[in-house]
């Protein structure tokens, strides 16, 4: 199965110049979002992982799962004012501003392998906030993840150049 196939394209969206990669028919084809599942979890099938975490929100539709499939915790990672206990938070600068992202100071325990999720990969500042976000929660960060790596912006080769490992299904 061809999952750029059920990747929509749409153009000057949020704003003019971008193309944003529009996930939506792969997530209601049923077959198309078990295949997704199903491909995510054998890109990582020799590994061993005690988490998954992933930021929100689309991180979430297929971190979870994915999680389900590995047979692992998932741990969400959220914008500030969503979790209800205590917090480990990091901030970081956006190209169009700055952002911040939070988990459960409980959600790591220390030496926990992580894998971290998202589904695109652009210019690699959320990723790179979330690595920081759980070695500074105690986690050892192995593989990243993704759906979509956008090999015409720098997200790869940032993160590569912090000495992580990208894997991703659909290289566009």
């Amino acid at each position: 199965m061809n999952l750029r196939n059920y990747v929509r394209d749409i153009p000057d969206f949020p704003k003019k110049g971008i193309i944003f990669r529009d996930i939506t028919p792969l997530l209601k084809d049923p077959n198309a979002f078990k295949y997704s599942i199903d491909s995510l979890a054998e890109a990582v099938k020799d590994k061993q992982y005690d988490l998954i975490c992933a930021p929100e929100a689309r991180g979430f539709i297929f971190g979870a799962p994915l999680a389900y499939k590995l047979g692992i915790g998932f741990v969400p990672i959220r914008k500030p004012g969503k979790l209800p206990a205590e917090v480990v938070s990091m901030k970081y600068d956006l190209e169009y501003g700055k952002a911040e992202i939070q988990i459960h100071k409980d959600a790591i325990k220390d030496g926990q392998k992580v894998l971290l999720f998202d589904d695109v990969l652009a210019t690699g500042g959320t990723m790179e906030a979330t690595i920081n976000l759980i070695e500074k929660s105690g986690g050892i960060v192995d593989d990243i993840l993704f759906l979509i790596n956008l090999t015409y912006l720098p997200g790869e080769k940032k993160i590569k150049e912090l000495g992580y490992n990208v894997i991703s299904l659909i290289d566009l």
